[in-house]
């Protein structure tokens, strides 16, 4: 009789010491498996129990008795461990769902963005987005040379991108804040001839004519009005041009 309860000690002794990297490593643990090593121990537990009951209920010695009490200070024990461990998988699980939340905002951040860019719908990659954000915001703040630098680099960059016609056409204002017509005109020609079809282009049409009515080049001025006129009747730019054009005659 002693011998059994000196090997269910024992057996019991082994499980305590099991769940010491158990522990540790309760962190690696697929969810299935660790649900499945509580199970395990839970049920080896309540074996243990009903092994003691039994035993108990058939004698009282007291080498028996002092031998179940140290068996159940073990099966306390190792219920103190399925705690632990129990804790350790539910933490794990809060770390896992918390790092893949974390991990697809960082992802859909990186991902490309529908914008709208005027009044057409286009996809923009994160770092397009924040190249022409801060070009634009050089020119906002009256540093047109910085800008021109921006939109410069950006257009070489970049010349695929849903926002290559208006980083194209502010380029051109750059030069054309620095009073330097001649590279204003030749960079909105670049919008109107690779992005004809973009509302930029009748924009910039109409700073070309600027551009040569600074020069006081009249009648090539006019000619771009008219070119405006004919080709994007519907736009704004067209409306601003006949008025202009109406003032030349």
């Amino acid at each position: 009789m002693k011998t059994f309860f000196r090997s269910t000690l024992a057996a019991a002794a082994l499980a305590a010491s099991a769940l010491i990297p158990l522990q540790s490593q309760a962190a690696l643990f697929e969810d299935e498996e660790a649900r499945k090593a509580i199970l395990e121990i839970r049920n080896r537990l309540a074996n243990m129990q009903s092994e003691i009951n039994a035993k108990a209920d058939k004698t009282n010695s007291l080498d028996l008795n002092n031998e179940n009490v140290q068996l159940r200070q073990e099966i306390s024990r190792l219920r103190g461990q399925i705690e632990v461990l129990t804790n350790e998988l539910a933490n794990t699980q809060k770390r896992q769902k918390d790092f893949y939340v974390d991990l697809d905002t960082r992802v859909r951040k990186l991902e490309p963005q529908q914008v709208t860019v005027d009044g057409k719908d286009v996809m923009v990659e994160q770092g397009e987005q924040r190249a022409y954000d801060a070009a634009l915001a050089f020119f906002k703040a009256g540093d047109y040379r910085s800008a021109g630098a921006a939109f410069f680099d950006f257009t070489k960059r970049y010349p695929q991108s849903g926002l290559a016609p208006s980083a194209q056409y502010w380029l051109g204002n750059t030069y054309y804040a620095q009073r330097d017509y001649r590279n204003a005109i030749t960079a909105q020609q670049v919008v109107v001839k690779n992005y004809a079809d973009s509302p930029k282009a009748a924009d910039a049409l109409l700073n070309i004519a600027s551009c040569y009515l600074e020069l006081k080049d009249k009648a090539a001025a006019k000619k771009t009005l008219e070119t405006l006129v004919a080709q994007y009747p519907q736009s704004q730019s067209a409306e601003t041009a006949k008025e202009r054009l109406a003032a030349l005659r």
